[in-house]
C-alpha cells in the first residue's frame, strides 16, 4: 500500500510561483511512476506532468510545458511540482498519484492523495 499527501497549494497571483509537495509512505514507493493531475471546478481530472521511477523521464500536458517542472527524490518519498508563471486557468484541485504503469491515464494510477488546492487570482 502508499499512501500520498500532498502540500503546498495555496492562493496566489497570476505570475507568481508554487512548489506542491508530495509524501509517499511505503517501501515500494521506487518502483512506482509518479503523476499530478488537476481538477477544476465542473471540469474532469486531467494531467499535468508525470516522472518515471528514476526521475529521468519527465512529461508535460502543453498547457504548462515550460512552466511546471516535476522532479522526485526517492531518498525522501517525495515528488515536487515546480509551478512558475501561474495562470487564473491553472486553478484547480491538484492531485498526486501514482501507479505501476508511467501514463497520462487518471485510470492507470492506483493510488491518489486527497489533492492540495491552487487558486490564482488575476
Amino acid at each position: 500500500q502508499v499512501q500520498l499527501v500532498e502540500s503546498g497549494g495555496g492562493l496566489v497571483q497570476a505570475g507568481d510561483s508554487l512548489r506542491l509537495s508530495c509524501a509517499a509512505s511505503g517501501r515500494i514507493f521506487r518502483n512506482l511512476h509518479m503523476g499530478w493531475f488537476r481538477q477544476a471546478p465542473g471540469k474532469e481530472r486531467e494531467f499535468v506532468s508525470r516522472v518515471n521511477w528514476s526521475g529521468g523521464v519527465t512529461d508535460y500536458a502543453d498547457s504548462v510545458r515550460g512552466r511546471f517542472t516535476i522532479s522526485r527524490d526517492n531518498a525522501k518519498n517525495a515528488v515536487y511540482l515546480q509551478m512558475n508563471s501561474l495562470k487564473p486557468e491553472d486553478t484547480a484541485v491538484y492531485y498526486c498519484a501514482a501507479g505501476t504503469i508511467s501514463s497520462r491515464s487518471v485510470s492507470d494510477y492506483g493510488y491518489w492523495g486527497q489533492g492540495t488546492r491552487v487558486t490564482v487570482s488575476s
